[in-house]
């Protein structure tokens, strides 16, 4: 069988609630993601080879530890021997560590690659279940489509209609500390849940959206609650944010995820475009992408 090819596209938290911290020490989120279209990284599965994971691309210098791709590889090895697996190759494009689910959109790509090959097998599959397994993020890069994600990552509502958003994306590239997301969330320091949160507990993001118009009320309404605490482990987050928020045409500027990763959405695609180039111009050590959201 040839090499099936999945896309780790970025994972952007358009919006970050934390409701509260959970008497597991788990977070309890609700958050809206979408999908960047535009660059990603390429993960290629070559089915009946050796369990294996080969990393090219700009970034394949920063992954620190265990690829998560071979983490997912075994892991389904794991929990279905009679899958057909094999060998990776992936061209990373995004940064690490960097708030938009560059490593977990990376083993969602392998857990699709792996579904696909494995047709016969695929009902009897709780690829989900293998998601969640893997982190918070995994499950909804799965889905990789627009969704409300709650919980811990794991209870997903896809979204009905999302209008596409031109935006950029921008990482100051960075140093950053080992353990950086559980350090913002040390630094947030969330009141436990006053109640234990189900699926009937009345959500605060709607499941779609009937124009762009109104999806930026709701993006106006709701921000990030990581932004104080991640900009407090990472300062240069606060530059980014003002060099979105003062690049014409810029709509709203947020950070996404814990960071550093921050991304503008923009009027017109062509503004976005000018953006990014201005910002790369004024600052060549930062990365920076024009995107759709959607």
């Amino acid at each position: 069988m040839r090499a099936l090819v999945e896309l780790g596209r970025p994972k952007v938290n358009l919006t970050l609630r934390v409701l509260g911290r959970r008497p597991d020490g788990f977070h309890e989120l609700e958050s809206l993601v979408a999908f960047a279209g535009g660059i990603a990284d390429e993960v290629a599965f070559e089915p009946g080879a050796d369990l294996a994971a080969c990393v090219t691309g700009p970034f394949a210098g920063g992954i620190a530890g265990e690829n998560l791709v071979l983490t997912a590889l075994r892991l389904l090895a794991d929990r279905e021997p009679r899958l057909t697996l094999g060998a990776i190759r992936l061209e990373k494009r995004l940064p690490v560590a960097a708030g938009i689910g560059g490593g977990s959109a990376d083993a969602a790509a392998v857990i699709r690659a792996v579904r696909r090959a494995n047709a016969e097998l695929e009902a009897r599959v709780d690829w989900y279940a293998i998601a969640r397994r893997l982190g918070a993020d995994v499950p909804v890069c799965v889905l990789n489509r627009a969704a409300i994600m709650r919980g811990i990552g794991g209870k997903l509502e896809p979204i009905a209609a999302l209008p596409p958003l031109p935006a950029v994306l921008v990482n100051p590239m960075v140093p950053v500390p080992a353990g950086k997301t559980a350090e913002v969330f040390r630094r947030l320091a969330a009141p436990p849940l006053r109640k234990t949160v189900t699926q009937e507990t009345p959500a605060a993001t709607p499941g779609s959206f009937t124009s762009r118009d109104d999806l930026m009320r709701f993006l106006r309404s709701v921000g990030n609650d990581l932004t104080g605490p991640a900009t407090s482990v990472v300062p240069e987050i606060g530059g980014v944010l003002a060099a979105l928020e003062e690049a014409p045409g810029a709509l709203l500027a947020r950070l996404s995820g814990a960071g550093p990763t921050c991304f503008a959405v923009f009027e017109t695609p062509e503004a976005a475009q000018a953006a990014a180039t201005r910002i790369k111009s004024a600052h060549p050590t930062w990365w920076a992408a024009t995107v759709v959201l959607q």
